[in-house]
This record gives C-alpha cells, sequence and structure tokens, in this order.
C-alpha cells in the first residue's frame, strides 16, 4: 500500500514516515502543495494524508483537484485547525476523514486502516471479473491469474484472451478474432491470430494441468474446459 504524506512540518512528516513504513506502508513525501500535486499526477496511491495548511497550494485545494480525477482513492485531512467549518470544507470537498493535530498515532494509523479496508471492499464489489477453470481475469486491473500466479501479457495478447472469456465455449473463426482485436480496418497478415494464440497458450496454457484454448479446424478456436 502507498501512502502519500503531504505535510511541511518536517518533524511531523519524519514522524509519519517512521511510523507507516514501520507498520509496512509506502510512503512518498511532499512539503508543498506544487509538489503535492505533482506527485498525485505522476503516481498512483492507496490512500493521501493532507495537512491544510501547505505553502504554495493548501491541502483542500488539493483534494478539490483530485476529486475531478479520481472520486474513490481515499483522503484523510491533518489540520491544526479544529473549527467545525474546516472540517465540513474539507469533507464537503471529498474527504473522507479529518485528524486535527496533535494526535495519536495509533488513533492514525486506526483510521488509515478503516480507510483501506472501506476502499478495497469497494474496489471488490464494483471490480469486474472473468473466470474460466483456475484462470481468472480482472480487466480494469489488466490482471491475469492462473493457479493464483500472475501472467505478464501483452495488450493484444490480454484483449485476445479477454475476447476468448467473454465468448467461452463458443467457437470463434478467425475473422472475428481478427476484427474484434486488431480492428475493422487492420490491413497485415491474416495469419497474426495464429501467431498469438501460440503466444497465449505458451503462457496460459504452458505447464497447466489442463488446456484451456483449443483449435477447431477449418473454423477457429474456443476456450473452454474439456473434460477427460
Amino acid at each position: 500500500m502507498k501512502i502519500l504524506i503531504a505535510e511541511d512540518d518536517l518533524k511531523i512528516s519524519r514522524l509519519l514516515v517512521l511510523e507507516l513504513e514501520y507498520e509496512g506502508y509506502k510512503t512518498t513525501v511532499c512539503h508543498d502543495g506544487v509538489e503535492a500535486v505533482q506527485a498525485v499526477e505522476q503516481n498512483r496511491f492507496d490512500l493521501l494524508l493532507l495537512d491544510v495548511m501547505l505553502p504554495k497550494l493548501s491541502g483542500l485545494e488539493i483534494l478539490r483537484r483530485f476529486r475531478k480525477n479520481d472520486r474513490t482513492t481515499p483522503v484523510i485531512m491533518l489540520t491544526a485547525k479544529a473549527d467545525v467549518t474546516d472540517k465540513v470544507s474539507g469533507l464537503d470537498s471529498g474527504a473522507n476523514d479529518y485528524i486535527t493535530k496533535p494526535f495519536e498515532n495509533e488513533e492514525l494509523l486506526a483510521r488509515i486502516r478503516v480507510q483501506l479496508r472501506k476502499s478495497k471492499q469497494e474496489d471488490t464489489e464494483s471490480e469486474s471479473m472473468l473466470t474460466l477453470a483456475d484462470v481468472v481475469v480482472y480487466p480494469e486491473r489488466h490482471e491475469v491469474y492462473r493457479n493464483d500466479q500472475l501472467i505478464e501479457l501483452t495488450a493484444k495478447e490480454f484483449r485476445l484472451l479477454v475476447y476468448l472469456l467473454e465468448n467461452q465455449g463458443h467457437v470463434l473463426t478467425r475473422d472475428q478474432l481478427l476484427q474484434h482485436v486488431w480492428g475493422y480496418d487492420y490491413i497485415g497478415d491474416t495469419n497474426v491470430t495464429d501467431v498469438y494464440i501460440r503466444y497465449l497458450r505458451k503462457k496460459i496454457d504452458h505447464n497447466a494441468s489442463a488446456s484451456l484454448i483449443h483449435t477447431v479446424r477449418g473454423v477457429g478456436y474456443v476456450m473452454k474446459v474439456v473434460k477427460p
């Protein structure tokens, strides 16, 4: 889990890094608002800790900009202010939680765990998944597993696999595969489907207990479980 810490107080930021990394989190520290904006634009974080009173750009402004593109990553605001108006402003801008300095480390860690748990649960509930036997594909994450082992695929291999899985049990012709994966306007070797099926088999079926990608002679390919 990667956490961004946007905090201009060096003592507090060092303490946060020590506590969070001791708990197993990876941290990135920014000491002003502009640096924090650049960090979230260039990296993906699982949670943001934003101090409200940052130099150059406030934590609230960072939050407003961040929420235009990302409405799901949890954000916890850190502030020395205990004014209810500030808390309401932060929550209305999309903050998930708010903690006032000085705070106990254990309380902050507990709040972080709660937000990460909620985020993971929401991702799991909303995430689509394709399965066949021991193959699991997460289209949004571009991840493929067989027997719980991550398999690295190229973009074309991944798209081909997803199309086969979406139509599992149905024979797909080479023309169908070509049009769906490479596009209707593809100009090139029509045998490219055979080549990529071969690549895919090496990665998906290699050393597996059973082959899932099958050739139907004279027609095309099908992905299914063949019972012995």
